[in-house]
């Protein structure tokens, strides 16, 4: 019995949809329809189609957008490196200069403390040789 009943519901949904086609095919109600379903179908291709480019242009611009911002953040790693380099340069610099400022004193010392026992040298020469 349930074999029965669906190929009775068959054949109904079959007569159903046959006259539908029917209808829509011979009569000129039918040809408007048609009409109306294909312009209901063109206007969804088309809002599909604006849809999709809108889309394209929102990813665009999310990607210019993520561009732009690695550009600024790798900008600004530049930036510091350059200012970090000119720090460590200057810190250089500055610890060469005491260095040679010691250095510099360093040889003035020793210069002086030369002179000053060649001085005391030559003056107990003239001293023994003017005793003599």
């Amino acid at each position: 019995m349930k074999d029965q009943t669906k190929i009775i519901a068959a054949l109904l949904v079959g007569a159903a949809a046959g006259a539908a086609i029917g209808l829509l095919f011979t009569t000129d109600k039918g040809e408007e329809i048609r009409g109306e379903v294909a312009d209901y179908i063109n206007d969804l291709v088309e809002k599909s189609k604006e849809k999709a480019q809108q889309t394209a242009g929102n990813l665009r611009g999310y990607g210019n957008d993520i561009a732009d911002r690695a550009k600024s953040r790798i900008n600004g790693m530049v930036g510091n490196l350059s200012d970090y380099r000119d720090q460590v340069r200057d810190s250089i610099k500055a610890t060469a200069g005491d260095y040679t400022d010691r250095a510099t004193e360093f040889g003035e010392d020793l210069l002086s403390n030369a002179k000053s026992k060649i001085k005391n040298v030559v003056n107990d020469v003239n001293n023994n040789v003017q005793g003599v």
